[in-house]
């Protein structure tokens, strides 16, 4: 699959996730097999470009295919905002219109834009028009079960320049609950000839597989399911490549190294107040499925410094061994 000149060859996709898929984050979904690791997304208010929040979500120079996710409701703004990036490297600009937070909707931004054709309809024309590099864009089934709008806007996207769509199977209604609707993505497939990325409740390679067997997706986009486990994306390339060899989980000292990895790279993005703040829910998520931690985990969430964090990592996993 190709999205422009970018080859992706794993058809695995690390999905935008605010507070989460920072540079840290997304270093080790790259390392194990992600073809893309999508940025934070950030606004198209020129206002916020040069805040720290913002310097914070910039793309690192040494990812192979740098992607920007973008997000606002005025297409002159957006415009700006995808100029803005590409000139900060950004190689590919991604258009938010599947975020189904309220903050977000309520200035009508994200999934919000879905209720108005017309205006999806210029947004990604004036945003496709104002760069160079490729233009994609991520959405969901429809603003609720009522109103499946996804093949139609779908097709807007293709006919406005877009190279590659991602469907969430879900209504901005639904949020991130309820059954995927992996036949509206089907349908989306079957509508346009642009890649289809398909979205939501991946949780293995079986899974993925049949995602890819059913909806007919050029590739996939993990979420959720990938925190905590960036190792998910080695699981499933080779599982796509291969499924009678099933990838070797690592071993407890390497997802030691990764973890230390991860926290060191936090502290050192965000400084030792804050980084150690944020490192907190990864590593909650990293170690829960231990039941040792659950032991412990009030105990870990009440350490403030760096140093104190990597020393129960360490003793963590020396009890574990």
């Amino acid at each position: 699959m190709n999205i422009g000149p970018y080859n992706l060859k794993n058809k695995l996709l690390a999905a935008p996730m605010a507070g989460i898929t920072d540079n840290p984050f997304r270093k080790l979904c790259l390392k194990y097999g992600a073809d893309i690791a999508y940025s934070e997304m950030v606004s198209s208010n020129p206002s916020c470009w040069s805040t720290n929040k913002s310097q914070l979500r910039a793309i690192s120079v040494d990812e192979d295919i740098k992607v920007t996710q973008i997000a606002g409701s005025e297409p002159h703004l957006l415009a700006e905002a995808a100029k803005y990036n590409v000139d900060k490297g950004s190689q590919i600009i991604d258009i938010n219109m599947g975020c189904p937070a309220k903050k977000v909707n309520k200035k009508l931004s994200g999934s919000a834009l879905l209720k108005d054709e017309a205006l999806v309809k210029k947004i990604l024309k004036s945003v496709v028009d104002s760069v160079s590099v490729p233009v994609t864009l991520k959405i969901r089934t429809g603003w609720s079960l009522n109103n499946k709008n996804c093949v139609t806007i779908a097709k807007i996207a293709e006919d406005s320049g877009v190279q590659a769509l991602t469907v969430h199977g879900r209504t901005r209604e639904c949020m991130f609950k309820g059954t995927i609707d992996y036949e509206s993505i089907k349908k989306v497939k079957k509508a346009i000839n642009i890649p289809v990325i398909a979205n939501g409740d991946i949780v293995s390679p079986q899974k993925a597989k049949y995602v890819l067997d059913f909806t007919g997706a050029d590739a996939i986009m993990i979420g959720r399911a990938a925190q905590g486990n960036p190792w998910i994306f080695k699981e499933i390339s080779q599982y796509l490549l291969n499924q009678k060899e099933m990838f070797s989980a690592p071993s407890l000292e390497e997802k030691k190294k990764d973890i230390i990895d991860h926290l060191e790279g936090l502290y050192s993005l965000y400084g030792d107040y804050l980084g150690t703040r944020i490192a907190r829910k990864h590593v909650i998520w990293y170690l829960m499925p231990y039941e040792y931690f659950k032991q412990c985990k009030r105990r870990f969430t009440m350490l403030e410094q760096p140093h104190e964090q990597l020393s129960f990592i360490n003793q963590f996993f020396q009890k574990q061994l």
